[in-house]
């Protein structure tokens, strides 16, 4: 690396930075030292708070009593923002069980005050989204986060007038089921996919990398049904532990097509048969 790491971290006995898979967003890298390694992330040329949410997030889940990387320290060094944490050691085994049963109780941890959103907006690589508080899931999650998306897929030219006209249909049946659906505001992981979950050396579950806010339960349950990695046996155990509520498989698709639209902003053209099929299953549903 070319950053004189050792003058800034806050750790003593640093003898190797050796880099890591760390996902599509950050530069990732264990720190080994004397005593016991550490786990580093890098956002190049930008400032210190790029991080402040995942802190926010990690800090709030560990709160909930949920197994989190510990936040060691955070700053910017020659223009990039870093984060270090502690080092999770990653075992062979796990329960889905016991990973439903923590998600159950991340979510079984319920805002204060009753209000939706996040003291720190959503800040990924390439989008940001408004978590400012509010008393309305629908104001958070559609005009917020799904309007935007909207907005930035016809302006960018990845959505035609078709697409755009049948997003505007499925964005009238989660307004009429938003209206009617009644959720506690919990905390959620915000990015819940096969990716953001461990099992460590002992079986039991971790999570990390949180875009945290809180909001309806179910929008994690839609990220978890993007990629896999979540089998019949966590979902089973969600429900003994934290019961849905009827209608919850159409919501559950609402917060899916979400996070396709963002891989469609992202990566561009692979995803668009994905939004296109998942607008689809909206629209079929309502109709049956």
């Amino acid at each position: 690396m070319s950053h004189n790491w050792k003058d800034v971290l806050p750790i003593d006995s640093i003898q190797e930075i050796i880099p890591v898979s760390g996902g599509d967003v950050n530069q990732a890298f264990r720190v080994e030292t004397n005593s016991k390694p550490y786990f580093l992330l890098v956002q190049a040329g930008r400032s210190a708070d790029f991080y402040t949410g995942e802190i926010a997030g990690l800090e709030e889940m560990a709160k909930a009593g949920i197994t989190v990387p510990q936040v060691i320290d955070s700053g910017e060094n020659q223009g990039d923002a870093y984060l270090l944490l502690s080092y999770l050691e990653e075992g062979q085994n796990g329960s889905q069980r016991e990973l439903g049963r923590m998600v159950a109780q991340l979510h079984q941890y319920h805002s204060d005050d009753g209000l939706y959103g996040f003291d720190a907006p959503y800040a990924g690589a390439d989008i940001q989204f408004d978590n400012s508080w509010t008393d309305s899931w629908l104001e958070l999650f559609v005009e917020r986060r799904m309007d935007k998306l909207h907005r930035l897929l016809v302006d960018n030219n990845k959505w035609n007038q078709r697409q755009s006209d049948t997003y505007q249909q499925v964005r009238q049946i989660m307004v009429n089921e938003l209206t009617r659906h009644k959720s506690d505001p919990s905390l959620l992981h915000g990015d819940l996919w096969a990716g953001n979950y461990m099992f460590l050396s002992d079986g039991s579950p971790a999570l990390f990398d949180p875009a945290s806010m809180y909001g309806d339960r179910e929008f994690d349950l839609g990220a978890t049904k993007v990629f896999g990695g979540f089998n019949s046996d966590f979902y089973a155990t969600y429900d003994e532990a934290y019961p849905l509520s009827e209608g919850s498989e159409l919501r559950i698709e609402f917060y899916r097509l979400y996070l396709l639209m963002v891989h469609l902003h992202k990566f561009g053209a692979t995803y668009e048969s994905s939004v296109d099929q998942s607008m689809s299953i909206i629209l079929n549903r309502v109709g049956d």
